[in-house]
């Protein structure tokens, strides 16, 4: 499963959360929500050399996609999203409850 760190209160954020909430392939994990979620998105950015260019920048790192492998992606532009399962159905049949 892939992670996502993201936050609530970053504008880039809000399209990756909007795309992906609800979809089993991948965690997101709001950085601003609890401190143990920051520490552990602290934790990756201070050992990672995948966000020196963003921490020369004096950005943030975020969204941030921690793929299976261990990669770091800073985009969407290169993930299969597939779409979520419908939450309506409750019926068999999928027509609804």
């Amino acid at each position: 499963m892939t992670k996502v760190f993201v936050m609530s209160t970053c504008p880039d954020c809000t399209q990756v959360k909007t795309r992906l909430t609800g979809n089993p392939d991948y965690e997101l994990i709001d950085i601003g929500e609890h401190v143990r979620n920051l520490k552990q998105f602290l934790s990756l950015r201070d050992n990672n050399p995948a966000f020196n260019q963003a921490k020369a920048n004096g950005s943030v790192g975020i969204p941030c996609f921690l793929l299976e492998d261990g990669t770091i992606q800073f985009s969407m532009d290169n993930l299969t999203i597939d779409s979520a399962p419908s939450s309506g159905s409750c019926s068999l049949d999928g027509k609804g409850c």
